[in-house]
């Protein structure tokens, strides 16, 4: 932080080499965060561009309590979002009728996102997984349930059986083992 505030005040001075230095340290952060909120690569860098032409402008206006990487994000982030807004398409209201020229016409969407194929078949592969799963030997069960259902650590776990951690990844690989033979059929 000091170093920053040493090159801002420099660039407040008119050093063009100290405006090149904090657009060399923060680019990729400003970049990055913008990325983030567009998904866009092109439009992320315009926009991390125009975030250091509205930054440098108004350097003067930057306080030296906050940190300069963080002043810089905001910047970024309201550039990011006010691109977002200016680019919002006009929606079409689904609840009201639309205007033709043979009178109202009521807005119908279909519905594709419901499948009860893939839904019944989600539920089959989950009860065959817990079939798989209480299958198990119970001391390959226990660390399985401990380690993806639970989501606890190889260590929490070898505190809990009272283990070596050793032990513990070498149960969870076994039982791993053991599941993807029991459960090599289902996709």
């Amino acid at each position: 932080m000091a170093d920053d505030a040493q090159i801002i005040a420099e660039a407040l001075e008119g050093s063009q080499q100290a405006y090149r230095k904090l657009m060399t340290r923060y680019e990729k952060t400003v970049y990055h965060v913008a990325f983030k909120i567009v998904r866009n690569e092109e439009t992320a860098r315009d926009i991390t561009q125009e975030s250091f032409m509205k930054a440098f402008a108004a350097l003067s206006s930057y306080r030296s309590e906050y940190r300069f990487s963080t002043w810089l994000c905001k910047i970024a982030a309201n550039t990011s979002i006010d691109h977002l807004r200016k680019r919002r398409i006009q929606a079409l209201s689904l609840d009201q009728a639309v205007e033709t020229e043979e009178g109202q016409v009521e807005v119908e969407i279909p519905d594709y996102s419901y499948h009860p194929e893939r839904e019944y078949e989600a539920k089959q592969k989950m009860i065959s997984i817990e079939s798989a799963i209480n299958s198990l030997p119970e001391k390959y069960r226990q660390v399985i349930v401990y380690r993806h259902q639970d989501d606890k650590s190889y260590d929490e776990i070898a505190e809990l059986l009272n283990v070596p951690v050793g032990t513990v990844k070498a149960r969870i690989f076994r039982a791993r083992e053991l599941l993807k033979k029991s459960l090599r059929g289902i996709r």
